[in-house]
């Protein structure tokens, strides 16, 4: 059914438009946009007076893979959901997997530099599922330095997921920052020969660790220059903490020299991982200014009381999801921080979504997935799932005005699409509101929109996106999630 949006004020980042237009869409395209359009037959007609229309969210980071992720991040503006920093892999069986099981928002993977290296240091057999791959966080043999044939091997794996249609390498380095870094300038090699970018979690900075081989950050943007590969800096808020003002400075020094460094924050204080994590290791938590207390189990609440169950913890159970408190929201100068990493020029709005779990109230298996909406109560996650998008929204455009409405999509949309335009030609028609685009768009409400996802209640859907459609199709309508509705694609690269 082809959809008339009339009357809204339509946003474009990509020619920075800002009008009372109309949008018409038809199958899963853009048809026109202007004034005065005449609704075709049978079209449906919604009344977009006081709203704002422009393209929808796309998210670089998400780790939600299932559909009840997938719909609060839907409620949070979001039509593009890829999971770029870790990936999966066979990135193929993963594509495949979304498909059959059907997902509301566009889906989309890295080539997973961890799970390759296990597979070549351990022929650990890689999974393409995030639980199960965030078991391999506290598993330290993949973690050390690769002899030549396993580097081989491994480099071989990521060229073969590239071929297979994943939108970069995903490089966990912050998980395994031991490594040598000749191994991270190879691989910065293979992905500039790909053509694809490379997306990282960094290893450490020098102030939280001087004993890290490189500065984590200062790694990042040496591969860039040395390699010309387009290298994006993943979480900048959460590897960089109190510091980030020292790593920004050297991200503007190195995009001056010419170099394809592009960087991601979200508005958040705590960030959440597994607590096999090397750098959550109780010698290495006074370094990142926190203690055991600063870790809470996702699944049952438990705060860590002390180094001993940690320890215990980090032993018995290395992929239980944890909450790390790094920054304190309610310190003015640590939100500071945060604000200078979300105002930084050009910075990406991105969530590090993970996923949603329910507990068994009669002491089975976690649940994972839920298709009923609204989502049953007890649904733990980090609230960054539910509300990144709105609440970047809410402190850089509503309570601050640091951004304009066309800078927020331009950050939102339009940035983050034009990172993957070189590995996925599908990617060229994403993030921007004109004729020809994909239909992805989201209305919202730029006096109601707002984040509702607390740390004591982290599935409480965002407020203010009052339609949503993936490739033409509403999966959000009136403001509400539409449940049979799963128009999502796969976002595959082109190498």
């Amino acid at each position: 059914m082809d959809t008339l949006l009339r009357g809204g004020r339509v946003i474009d980042p990509k020619t920075g438009s800002d009008q009372i237009a109309d949008v018409l869409i038809s199958g899963e395209r853009i048809a026109a946009i202007g004034t005065g359009i005449d609704a075709p037959d049978g079209a449906q007609v919604i009344d977009a007076t006081g709203l704002i229309v422009g393209p929808g969210f796309v998210d670089l980071h998400s780790h939600v893979h299932s559909i009840a992720g997938q719909r609060l991040q839907a409620m949070d503006g979001v039509t593009t959901a890829l999971d770029l920093e870790a990936g999966l892999m066979p990135v193929a069986e993963a594509m495949a997997r979304a498909a059959a099981d059907g997902r509301p928002l566009n889906y989309g993977f890295s080539a997973s530099w961890s799970q390759a290296r296990a597979y070549a240091h351990l022929d650990r057999v890689p999974v393409p599922d995030f639980v199960a791959s965030m078991d391999l966080l506290g598993t330290s043999d993949w973690q050390r330095s690769s002899s030549p044939a396993e580097r081989t091997r491994w480099l071989g794996l990521l060229e073969g997921e590239l071929a297979a249609g994943a939108l970069g390498i995903g490089v966990l380095m912050g998980y395994a920052p031991r490594s040598d870094p000749a191994e991270y300038l190879e691989l910065a090699r293979l992905a500039a020969a790909a053509h694809a970018p490379t997306f990282t979690h960094v290893r450490e900075l020098i102030e939280a660790d001087p004993a890290t081989p490189i500065d984590g950050s200062e790694e990042l943007v040496r591969a860039a220059a040395a390699t010309g590969a387009a290298m994006h800096h993943c979480h900048v808020n959460s590897t960089s903490l109190r510091h980030v003002d020292r790593v920004l400075a050297l991200l503007d020094r190195s995009r001056a020299a010419g170099s394809r460094v592009t960087v991601e924050a979200y508005p958040y204080g705590a960030g959440s991982t597994a607590i096999g994590a090397f750098f959550l290791a109780p010698e290495k938590l006074a370094g990142l200014g926190i203690t055991p207390s600063s870790l809470v189990l996702v699944d049952t609440g438990e705060r860590i009381a002390d180094v001993a169950r940690l320890q215990e913890l980090r032993a018995t159970d290395p992929g239980a999801t944890c909450i790390v408190s790094f920054l304190d929201e309610a310190d003015p100068l640590d939100m500071a921080h945060l604000r200078r990493a979300l105002a930084y020029p050009d910075s990406i709005v991105a969530s590090d979504a993970m996923p949603v779990s329910w507990p068994d109230p009669a002491g089975g298996p976690t649940v994972r997935e839920q298709r009923e909406w609204p989502l049953p109560a007890g649904g733990q996650t980090h609230p960054r799932t539910a509300g990144t998008f709105a609440k970047s929204l809410r402190l850089m455009v509503r309570e601050t005005g640091t951004w304009s409405w066309t800078e927020a999509f331009r950050r939102c949309s339009y940035l983050p699409a034009r990172v993957l335009d070189e590995v996925s030609s599908s990617m060229r028609r994403k993030g921007h509101l004109t004729v020809g685009a994909d239909a992805d768009i989201i209305v919202l409400d730029p006096l109601a929109i707002t984040d509702r996802a607390t740390y004591a209640d982290p599935t409480r859907p965002s407020l203010g996106v009052r339609e949503l459609y993936v490739n033409g199709s509403p999966v959000v309508r009136d403001g509400g999630i539409v449940v049979d509705a799963y128009p999502g694609r796969a976002v595959r690269g082109d190498a």
